[in-house]
């Protein structure tokens, strides 16, 4: 047994070192010699029929057979590895890279952060709230009474559940228990004053919801940036102060900014906010002269963006009326804020020179692609 044992090993250490390079003929070898009914299990097998007294020795010689076959198999098969490495097997230099195209943010994405940036610049801090809300913190705490027309159902999305509670966990109306797709982020105020003392200044980033019909200017799910700013002794001149430093820093420093009187329930007084066109830069409204241009004066040029008037609506805005502080428990005899919101998209549209609102949310990426 013991001669055979030596007699095998040589034969197959001259076969493994005179065998080709090929990891086919060595995996061969590999099976001939080590598999599970390779010559060494059979030798193995073979052990149960020799005396006691031999079986130590023998099986001593198996497992030095094992070893050096094996290693021998090893170096084999790395000289091969190294061999077909020289050749080329594994890597070929000359063939052409496949370039990986990173992604970037969606331009939506990128606007919102460059506006939370502004207002965190000036001691904003970003606050965020439910998507569904109800009827009070929707309408009633900031000032919408229930004759106002966005309270009908064609202006805002009622949701049919018999549920009372919301995902912030407060009561529904109680008289009508509705619960609703916020149609603005001005909800997030109120749920935020409740629970917050002045002074703070804040902002709320999210989507909303509105049942128009889908145009290149109308999308019944868009997104709000709204700011509210709370304390003893603000006055408008500090909201105009800080639109003031938000339009030139996302419009440019050449920005001018307008305010015309308007009307909201939740402030009083209230604003319209414009800036000067960003595409002819408020000069489309002049004649050659440099005159305003009118019926008698001359011809105008018109704007394609602003259609010829040099000015553009960007967002609402106003002091906090008192009564959406009496709603949420603050005393409007001690405290005064401002108040503004803006459309996201919109702001996308003038900062991009984008056509058509239906693009941000197409997913086509050849468009998603410039951003």
């Amino acid at each position: 047994m013991k001669d055979k044992i030596r007699e095998i090993e040589q034969a197959a250490l001259a076969e493994i070192g005179s065998s080709d390079s090929d990891r086919d003929s060595l995996e061969a070898l590999r099976i001939k010699y080590l598999g599970r009914k390779g010559i060494l299990a059979e030798l193995f097998k073979k052990m149960a029929e020799l005396p006691s007294a031999e079986k130590p020795e023998a099986g001593q010689l198996l497992n030095f057979f094992k070893n050096n076959l094996t290693k021998a198999l090893d170096e084999k098969f790395s000289s091969s590895s190294e061999l077909e490495k020289r050749r080329g097997g594994e890597l070929d230099i000359t063939l052409p890279g496949i370039s990986e195209r990173l992604g970037s943010r969606h331009p939506i994405t990128k606007t919102i952060n460059a506006i939370c940036d502004c207002f965190i610049s000036m001691g904003f801090m970003v606050v965020e709230g439910p998507e569904i809300e109800t009827e009070h913190y929707n309408f009633e705490a900031l000032n919408i009474p229930l004759e106002h027309p966005s309270r009908d159902a064609f202006d805002t999305f009622y949701l049919k559940t018999e549920s009372s509670r919301v995902e912030t966990g407060k009561p529904a109306n109680r008289q009508t228990g509705k619960l609703l797709l916020r149609s603005h982020t001005s909800p997030v105020q109120a749920h935020f004053m409740e629970n917050n003392k002045p002074p703070f200044s804040i902002i709320v980033p999210g989507r909303v919801y509105r049942p128009d019909a889908t145009d290149a200017s109308h999308s019944f799910m868009f997104h709000q940036v709204e700011g509210l700013a709370v304390s003893g002794k603000i006055k408008f001149s500090d909201l105009k102060g800080v639109l003031s430093v938000f339009t030139k820093q996302m419009f440019g420093k050449d920005t001018k900014m307008r305010f015309r009187p308007s009307f909201f329930p939740f402030t009083e007084p209230s604003a319209e906010v414009d800036i000067s066109c960003v595409l002819c830069s408020g000069e489309s409204s002049l004649t050659e002269t440099g005159k305003p241009a009118n019926r008698q004066t001359g011809k105008q040029h018109r704007c394609s963006m602003c259609g010829g008037k040099g000015w553009l609506e960007i967002l609402g805005a106003g002091m906090v009326n008192p009564k959406v502080f009496e709603n949420v428990g603050y005393d409007p005899k001690k405290v005064a804020g401002f108040a503004f919101g803006m459309g996201v998209e919109r702001i996308a549209i003038l900062k991009y020179g984008i056509s058509d609102i239906r693009m941000f949310f197409e997913n086509d990426v050849r468009f998603l692609r410039q951003f």
